[in-house]
């Protein structure tokens, strides 16, 4: 499995504040309530940065040469945190949207643009982890010192 292109992660950010600055101001021109993301998800944001960290740790240790694992765990923990990285960028993406909507108003509403911006901060942390995470399930380079069959 590759690691997690920067140009995949910034296309979804990208991708996610387009989509939540445009619906945001279709929100608004309609006259119903724009979206704010509530202060939980970035409580949960982080903490599924944590549980990510916490699953792939058995797998750094295994590819030290600590322990054996099964394969099977290690699998889903770099996909795990491969998509933990895709959807933190898309959410990161999209609160930053909300965050800029908000700042282009006349009147900044504090409570809100606060909960925006702890979003985009929790979900940057999300996808830091999550690449960790998947650094830490690479398998270390072949001995260098081995002769390779010609």
């Amino acid at each position: 499995m590759t690691r997690t292109r920067p140009l995949a992660l910034v296309l979804a950010a990208l991708v996610g504040a387009a989509a939540a600055f445009a619906l945001d101001s279709l929100l608004a021109m309609r006259g119903v309530a724009v979206l704010v993301p509530p202060a939980s998800l970035a409580v949960a944001l982080v903490l599924i940065g944590v549980v990510v960290l916490a699953l792939a740790w058995p797998v750094r240790r295994a590819a030290a040469g600590e322990r054996r694992i099964d394969p099977f765990y290690a699998t889903r923990a770099v996909v795990l945190a491969k998509a933990s990285a895709l959807a933190g960028a898309l959410l990161a993406g999209g609160a930053a949207g909300i965050l800029l909507y908000l700042l282009t108003r006349a009147v900044v509403p504090l409570g809100s643009t606060l909960a925006a911006g702890g979003t985009v901060v929790a979900a940057v942390l999300l996808v830091s982890a999550a690449l960790v995470a998947e650094h830490w399930c690479a398998l270390p380079p072949d001995d260098p010192t081995e002769e390779t069959p010609a």
